[in-house]
């Protein structure tokens, strides 16, 4: 089973968190930040991945560090649960519609963290969360899964529906670069034989 868990404790957060890559995409999260919450609920079950996370954070300054660090747990969990990566897909892209909404996301799990980040979100906040926290999110989850990760906004005006879109599409993008590719289970997706 490809599964991960640990802890992370700074005087800004106490997290814990476990991920099984081969799960079914049920979540249960407590992340002290309810759009975060849905977001990542979201991210699992379109990732068919299963998540469990609780967070205490110092969210009455706001919700930078809990996002922030979050994303760096998320990401190191993954990277402990793929291991040496053999027999992985590496790549993933999905075109995800919701609503007016058209966001496209793709995935390398190369190794190497970049963020491509063509997104316009039009409003400062969505209820409580800081939508500049997506952004933070994204390049911290890149950074620590070590990945090159693209979103590019075609269409939206709806705050939430352009940040949904990219928890969503990244899940479905996760979900393809991480499946096991039978006819190569037992090799490195590289020419260079290592990732």
């Amino acid at each position: 089973m490809r599964n991960a868990a640990l802890k992370r404790e700074t005087k800004e957060t106490q997290i814990q968190l476990s991920v099984e890559l081969d799960g079914k995409g049920k979540s249960q999260i407590d992340s002290g930040c309810g759009f975060l919450n849905h977001m990542l609920e979201l991210m699992a079950f379109h990732g068919q991945f299963d998540l469990i996370l609780s967070c205490r954070g110092d969210t009455q300054v706001d919700d930078h560090h809990t996002v922030e660090d979050i994303a760096i747990c998320l990401g190191e969990a993954f990277a402990k649960a793929l291991g040496d990566k053999k027999g992985i897909g590496r790549y993933g892209n999905f075109l995800l519609p919701m609503d007016e909404t058209l966001v496209l996301c793709a995935v390398d799990l190369s190794g190497r963290d970049a963020l491509g980040y063509q997104v316009n979100i039009p409003s400062q906040k969505v209820g409580n969360f800081d939508t500049e926290l997506v952004q933070e999110f994204m390049a911290s989850f890149a950074r620590n899964i070590r990945a090159s990760i693209h979103f590019y906004q075609l269409a939206g005006t709806n705050s939430h529906h352009i940040i949904e879109a990219m928890f969503k599409g990244l899940g479905r993008c996760l979900k393809q670069a991480i499946a096991i590719d039978t006819a190569r289970a037992d090799e490195t997706p590289s020419s260079k034989g290592v990732l």
